[in-house]
């Protein structure tokens, strides 16, 4: 059974893996109930809204970039994400997007699969991005 816990602006997530999948330009196709209760929105928001509706304003682009260059060229891309909630709260997830290919290798979409980040790594990677956002102004 799942479990969000709210503390201050920051949700924790404790259960079963957050699934999503997209198409080539990044619009979500489908989205497990996992995927719902975190994000605050409703299976019927999500499906067909780009995947960066969650994206938090803290996020930095070149992690975005980096993922992108990864995923296009069929590769597995690994990292924490921070992602904003439907309410403007937040939470963290470790996360893994596999591209999703056909039978000739041909690329057809992503799939995403997220779990709880540990305090640890959030703490780390909080670090390594404030030092990205300051590159990017």
């Amino acid at each position: 059974m799942a479990k969000v816990i709210a503390i201050n602006e920051e949700y924790i997530y404790h259960g079963n893996a957050i699934v999503s999948q997209t198409n080539l330009e990044g619009i979500i196709t489908y989205a497990n109930r996992a995927f719902c209760e975190i994000s605050g929105y409703s299976i019927d928001e999500l499906i067909g809204q780009p995947h960066k509706i969650l994206r938090h304003p803290e996020m930095p682009k070149m992690v975005f970039t980096k993922m992108w260059e990864s995923i296009q060229s069929t590769q597995t891309w690994n990292g924490l994400i921070k992602n904003l909630r439907s309410d403007g709260k937040f939470y963290w997830v470790e996360t893994e997007i596999l591209p999703i290919l056909n039978e000739k290798k041909r690329l057809m979409g992503f799939i995403s699969v997220r779990k709880e980040a540990s305090r640890k790594d959030i703490n780390e990677t909080i670090l390594t991005y404030n030092k990205m956002l300051e590159t990017q102004k």
